[in-house]
């Protein structure tokens, strides 16, 4: 029959992509778990005992290895940091 024929899969729906779709969103699930988990012990550091002003840069740092928004975030805060410390020399 005509309509049986099997026809070979489309190149972005082969087995081998699909399994790397399949790490790909894993590995970025990962980085979400473990950066967003740095960031929130960092903002909770804010009003707890800690170095919050480096654990949530190394949380950006974390979640910017894969996210676009977080490598955008932790270039404003870079840059928040060298204004602050131009400011902290000029006093």
């Amino acid at each position: 029959m005509a309509g049986d024929e099997s026809e070979a899969p489309p190149a972005d729906e082969t087995p081998k992509s699909l399994a790397s779709q399949l790490r790909r969103g894993a590995w970025r699930l990962i980085i979400l778990v473990v950066g967003g988990s740095v960031l929130a012990v960092g903002v909770a550091m804010i009003v707890l005992p800690g170095p919050a002003f480096v654990v949530i840069p190394a949380g950006l740092a974390i979640l910017a290895t894969e996210f676009v928004w977080a490598r955008r975030l932790l270039r404003r805060v870079r840059d928040y940091a060298a204004n602050v410390l131009e400011a902290a020399k000029r006093d």
